[in-house]
């Protein structure tokens, strides 16, 4: 097996835990403790993108409430 092939294993093994797993982690993605950990990456995150790009604050605080919404509860 080469370098390939087990590479097309990992995956073909990380998309069946997926879907054998997708209620647990689409609960998980949407619990109290997701937000928390969601809102001070994000923050951070979008903090030090608008140090390396002032000029473009206005996106970057759009971008962080758009992932913001797909992670947590609220």
């Amino acid at each position: 097996m080469g370098l390939e092939d087990a590479f097309n294993n990992v995956v073909n093994k990380g998309k069946e835990f997926i879907e054998e797993n997708k209620e647990k982690i689409d609960g998980v993605l949407h619990s109290e403790q997701a937000e928390g950990i969601s809102d001070t990456v994000l923050g951070g995150a979008a903090d030090l993108a608008k140090k390396v790009a002032p000029g473009a604050a206005e996106q970057i605080d759009g971008v962080r409430e758009n992932l913001d919404k797909q992670v947590g509860n609220e």
